[in-house]
């Protein structure tokens, strides 16, 4: 499956960029290589990706602050001249000792030895590296769900347009069948003006659809990260995604909080804060450190007592700290305390959540069915209205209130239709199954 995906997203990838070196980018894409076409391209998910990336060198940092730490300098001195005057008896003059100039190099290699800071310091770049990619995760679950939404929207906006240009076709049809009939007395004007007014009406419709349909590529555009002139085709239809879906099958699937990825951010949060904790208790504990030191004097003074090699350990005590230590670790305790009723409240929260979403797509469901009945009766109404009309039984007026009903219905049924897809997308992405 994973060699699969991968061969998927090269295919992708040539394709792409193979059609980028003609005058208009052009994709074709499914449902699922939308997902993978997002993945891969998708700018929030980059981002994402970098903090992944930077939480990785910071426990990179952290390990470091504990290992060997070598540093060199070097130094020259010059006092310009200067003298020292040392007089050793009243009775004598005093000397004169010139100041020489002096130079020398140092090296220093210092040691960590003992840190309780330390260690909980590089648990806690864990589980921030761990956060990081909790986050990424619930990044790519959030693209994932925008793009099959705006796979959505472009299918049922393209549906609704199709719907109303042949509505418009078929109503100027209507219009031009009457217009010779009120030519001859057989139908009154008025008839033929309400269709003409239906007609300008349904065309002023087609162009509000088809700036919808322009607003739901773009915005698919934008979740692929693909550039706003890149032509979309769409290879699955609204239909095929109706029939290939299981539709009331997430209501079966069971539900935890552990596997929502929001509530493991905030298990994962907690966890942080608990080492912050630790951290400020670790206050109270004395650090030791070692060093070794190496000089050499590149230019010598007449005396000089400075020793070449030299080791030693340093232990720094916390002894009094007048209650600041005390009070930052009753603020680590507080600040646990309101972490852990974070994470309860999000519990009872997807637990609601999970009932809301699973009522919302029963309702959706049953809707769907009923919308579907409608929009099946309101065609055969239409069309055995359409058959009459072609015959001379009915008039035009009676046609276009059919032709109303039906298209009514049409809009229903693709309202319901997305309705179902999104209570359906929403409650995958509650259970973290929307990839």
């Amino acid at each position: 499956m994973k060699i699969r995906k991968q061969m998927t997203m090269a295919v992708l990838t040539m394709l792409f960029l193979l059609q980028g070196a003609v005058a208009q980018d052009r994709l074709s894409i499914d449902l699922q290589e939308a997902k993978e076409h997002a993945l891969q391209y998708n700018r929030s998910l980059r981002s994402s990706e970098l903090s992944v990336w930077q939480s990785q060198e910071q426990l990179k940092q952290a390990i470091a602050a504990g290992l060997p730490q070598v540093n060199a300098t070097a130094d020259y001195n010059n006092s310009l001249g200067a003298e020292i005057s040392i007089q050793f008896d009243e009775s004598m003059p005093a000397s004169q000792i010139p100041i020489d100039p002096t130079s020398s190099f140092n090296l220093q290699v210092g040691q960590l030895i003992f840190s309780a800071n330390y260690w909980i310091g590089i648990r806690s770049a864990k589980l921030y590296h761990a956060m990081s990619e909790k986050s990424l995760e619930r990044t790519e679950r959030d693209v994932v769900s925008q793009v099959v939404n705006s796979y959505y929207l472009v299918l049922v906006a393209g549906e609704s347009l199709k719907i109303l240009e042949s509505n418009v076709k078929n109503l100027e049809a209507v219009y031009e069948k009457t217009k010779p009939m009120v030519d001859f007395g057989m139908t009154e004007k008025v008839e033929l003006d309400q269709l003409s007014v239906q007609v300008n009406s349904l065309k002023n419709a087609v162009k509000s659809a088809a700036r919808q349909y322009e607003m739901a590529q773009n915005m698919l555009r934008l979740q692929l990260g693909v550039a706003a002139e890149t032509e979309l085709e769409l290879t699955e239809s609204l239909s095929q995604i109706l029939r290939s879906n299981e539709l009331d099958a997430a209501l079966t699937d069971p539900f935890t909080v552990d596997q929502n990825i929001d509530f493991q951010l905030m298990s994962v949060q907690a966890q942080m804060q608990e080492k912050q904790l630790d951290m400020q208790k670790a206050n109270y504990l004395p650090t030791v450190s070692g060093y070794y030191s190496f000089t050499q004097k590149l230019l010598k003074p007449a005396f000089d007592m400075t020793p070449s090699h030299m080791i030693g350990l340093q232990m720094n005590i916390p002894i009094f700290s007048s209650g600041e230590r005390r009070s930052k670790v009753r603020q680590a305790k507080i600040e646990l305390e309101t972490v852990q009723n974070e994470r309860a409240l999000l519990e009872d929260q997807l637990d609601i959540q999970y009932k809301q979403l699973s009522f919302n797509l029963r309702s959706a469901l049953d809707n769907f069915e009923n919308q579907s009945r409608n929009v099946e009766v309101s065609r055969e109404v239409y069309e055995n209205l359409q058959r009459k009309f072609n015959q001379g039984l009915i008039s035009s007026l009676e046609l276009t209130s059919a032709d109303n009903n039906y298209l009514k219905a049409e809009s229903e049924y693709l309202q319901a239709a997305l309705e179902v897809l999104q209570a359906r997308i929403e409650l995958k992405t509650l259970l973290g199954e929307v990839k």
